[in-house]
């Protein structure tokens, strides 16, 4: 139980980043035509557009991946007070967000890429408070 208190901020960060990537991830397994077709649409007129499903099944496999290791991360820091793995959870959550954020600047949808923003900042705050 101490160590949660003592580290109920990167718990929280933590779990953010669970509830974030891992819905995201099921969400595009669960409707994987949906996405897409969405986002055939969304890159249609950039030099993406041919890149959809790749890019798809590359987010996909991040965005899950950061959500593990953010699970992982959340039982390393209850058990044994170690934040190594929270650390990989947030930066590679950043790397994602990245890329998603790259994805959205180039389709010129700029409300998009500004919702990124919010996730990103926190975690970013995620990896220097882990660091």
């Amino acid at each position: 139980m101490s160590n949660i208190q003592s580290y109920i901020t990167e718990i929280l960060i933590l779990l953010f980043i669970i509830i974030t990537f891992l819905q995201s991830g099921v969400d595009k397994i669960m409707d994987w035509k949906g996405n897409i077709g969405w986002l055939k649409e969304h890159f249609s007129k950039t030099f993406l557009a041919r890149q959809v499903p790749l890019m798809l099944a590359i987010v996909l496999l991040l965005e899950l991946l950061t959500g593990v290791l953010a699970v992982i991360g959340v039982i390393q820091i209850i058990s044994s007070a170690n934040l190594e793995i929270g650390w990989y959870a947030c930066v590679l959550g950043a790397i994602t967000l990245l890329m998603l954020l790259f994805g959205q600047r180039v389709a010129k949808d700029y409300p998009g890429a500004f919702t990124i923003t919010g996730y990103f900042v926190v975690v970013i705050l995620g990896v220097y408070i882990f660091s």
